[in-house]
């Protein structure tokens, strides 16, 4: 396979989400000056022409697809039509075209969810499709384990250099705050933040506190992704993540500490608590010479201040 160099043109899809505008960071900092990115008005990668009109122009080396519609529990759950019908129109446009049109090579970014709601812990790759999924977002792990099939067949029958990174629950800089779709993470920081600033003495949190995740920040996940171009050529997936869990109880306790909340913490057991634990096993990543460098005590404050400055307002 040939490797990635520094300068070939590499399109990163959904370079405006987390994800994709953390691995733009990531790959300017390492000196890959030939990024291509395109916003939604300028290539709807839900229209399979202006798709393969853009391949057929710009003819990317590399290609990442970071596009998805995401979502945190609420939003999966509510949502199952939009997160499977999108998510495979948009995978199967970038990665048909990248295919058709010559790219050396792909990542594809899948995602945790994959994995059965009920699996050995920590989460070895060869756990994919032995069990049943999380039904609060399984229409979304359905879409993801699609576009892994799919990479992998494109390996498999025509011999491309397609390869899947499966990141766990990712955090920082560029996150959605958004309390109706966002992630648990950035939605208990904007919650006990705007309960500080509004003197209540309680937040709510969904859920009774006990399942345990795992969240790595998104330049630890762009740093990875990097490393996977330039080294890994297998089609069999890769786990991204740091290794280390924290119950939900823990993280509120955390988020609390970070932003200044004396106030209590309203767990509501009504609400679902989605999978009772979610750790990635990263041995193969490892194993290869990456490692994460960002604790999360550090990524929260990071994460935090970056939302002060940017919405708190």
């Amino acid at each position: 396979m040939r490797a990635v160099k520094k300068s070939d043109s590499i399109f990163v899809a959904g370079h405006r989400g987390l994800a994709g505008s953390a691995i733009v960071r990531e790959l300017r900092a390492q000196g890959y000056a030939n990024l291509i990115t395109r916003t939604r008005v300028e290539v709807d990668l839900a229209e399979r022409a202006a798709v393969r009109g853009f391949f057929e122009k710009e003819r990317p080396q590399v290609v990442v697809v970071a596009a998805a519609k995401v979502g945190g529990i609420r939003a999966n759950n509510d949502f199952p039509v939009e997160f499977l019908r999108d998510n495979l129109t948009i995978q199967n446009n970038v990665i048909e075209a990248a295919a058709d049109f010559g790219a050396a090579k792909l990542l594809f970014l899948g995602s945790s969810c994959i994995y059965p709601k009920f699996t050995a812990q920590p989460i070895r790759e060869d756990a994919l499709l032995t069990g049943a999924l999380e039904p609060t977002n399984d229409a979304y792990a359905l879409a993801k384990i699609a576009g892994i099939k799919l990479c992998q067949a494109y390996a498999r029958q025509y011999g491309k250099n397609f390869i899947c990174a499966m990141p766990t629950n990712l955090y920082g800089p560029g996150d959605n705050f958004d309390l109706q779709n966002s992630h648990v993470l950035p939605a208990l920081l904007r919650k006990v933040h705007e309960a500080k600033a509004r003197g209540e003495a309680s937040v709510p949190v969904w859920g009774t506190g006990t399942p345990r995740r795992e969240f790595l920040h998104v330049d630890d996940l762009a740093n990875a992704c990097r490393f996977l171009l330039e080294t890994y050529d297998a089609p069999e997936i890769v786990n991204v993540g740091c290794g280390e869990d924290v119950s939900i109880r823990e993280l509120a306790e955390l988020v609390r500490e970070t932003v200044g909340f004396t106030g209590e913490l309203a767990f509501d057991p009504t609400q679902p608590d989605g999978t009772p634990r979610k750790l990635l096993d990263i041995s193969r990543l490892k194993n290869l010479g990456w490692a994460p460098r960002i604790a999360l005590r550090d990524g929260l404050r990071e994460t935090y201040a970056w939302y002060c400055r940017e919405h708190a307002a």
